[in-house]
């Protein structure tokens, strides 16, 4: 894998964690949303950011063996 490939996977994983952290922040700061909503999407956040996580990894891995 290349610099640039790697570049680019690193850049949706911060976007991923950017928005999911947003969202999270905002669904908890709204009354209106049911406390089932707010756990599923927040369980959902935390999965899309491990999932985030672990691509950073692999991608460092993988430069760090070139």
């Amino acid at each position: 894998m290349n610099r640039r490939q790697a570049l680019v996977i690193r850049a949706f994983a911060l976007w991923t964690v950017f928005v999911w952290v947003t969202f999270i922040k905002n669904v908890w700061g709204d009354s209106a949303r049911s406390f089932g909503f707010k756990a599923v999407h927040t369980a959902i956040a935390l999965v899309s950011i491990a999932f985030a996580a672990v691509a950073w990894m692999v991608i460092r891995q993988v430069r760090r063996d070139h």
